[in-house]
Formats: C-alpha cells, structure tokens, sequence
C-alpha cells in the first residue's frame, strides 16, 4: 500500500526567513504559500513526487507537533478508512472531520486521509490526483472536485 514518503513538514521560528534559506539552499520548486498558516510548500525533485513543508510555529511555539505523508496510489486511498479502522485507528479529512468526506488540494492535486501516531503526530496517507493543477481553487470536498471534472465520486471500498 505505502510507495514511499510523500512529504514532510519541518516547524520554523520564521517560515519567510526559512522559505529564503530553504530556496536558495536546495534550488527547490516553490509551490503554493499560505500565508494565513504561515506555511510554505515546495516540490523536491520532479513536480509531484516528493514534497516539503515549512510552518510557522504549528500549532504553536510550545507544541511541535510533527506531520508527514506517505503516499499511496488512489485506489488505496479508497480502502484505507475501513483498513485503519480494523486496526483501531480513527481516520478525518484535513480539517479534523470525518473521514468520509475526504479533501482535494486543488494545487497539486491530491487528496489525503489523515490519523495519529500513539505520540499525537499527523500522519497522512496522500495520493495524486492525474489531474491538472488548480492553484486557483480553495480546498475542497473530493466529491465537488469530481464533479467540479465531469465524473461521479469513486465509491470506498473495503481492504481485504
């Protein structure tokens, strides 16, 4: 099911000092900047392969709580809320919620299910969408991405 990590996201005191360091070290490709979040995204190597995060204090200057993504291809994506769920692992969407509503990150594309370490650490199974870009678009629900294309919502399956 796992290809290889996806992504990681490092915790910085400033992410615009570090973007500045970050892209002038690495020569890596910026991708999209959230400045709300403080947060900054870069591909690393060929554009959606591997990806970096930087963060502001997330969630805050006490609490460093970790995050990275593995990915997956789509079809797992599809079982992977009932495969958690036999392990007794509560799965969500990016925003905390239930997992039955999954998000697109119209920048990339791709869509992701998330869950906890045993030390509380953001784990993300992540899976590209073959789809073109749309930096233009908020986040959104998959089943609006799907329509937002012309194609029904692809139905979840159960891992065997």
């Amino acid at each position: 099911m796992i290809r290889g990590i996806f992504e990681t996201h490092i915790n910085v005191s400033n992410y615009i000092e570090s973007a500045l360091f970050y892209e002038k070290l690495l020569n890596i490709i910026p991708l999209h900047e959230d400045p709300i979040r403080k947060s900054k995204f870069y591909w690393v190597g060929k554009p959606g392969e591997s990806m970096l995060g930087i963060r502001e204090n997330y969630p805050s200057p006490l609490i460093q709580r970790q995050h990275f993504a593995f990915k997956v291809d789509l079809a797992d994506i599809l079982k992977a809320r009932s495969y958690l769920e036999g392990l007794g692992i509560k799965s969500e969407n990016f925003y905390g919620e239930s997992s039955e509503k999954l998000i697109v990150f119209p920048f990339m594309p791709a869509v992701s299910i998330y869950f906890e370490d045993p030390d509380g650490h953001s784990v993300e199974l992540l899976a590209m969408l073959e789809d073109a870009s749309r930096p233009d678009l908020e986040l959104m629900a998959w089943d609006e991405w799907e329509q937002l294309h012309g194609r029904k919502m692809p139905a979840f399956e159960k891992w065997l």
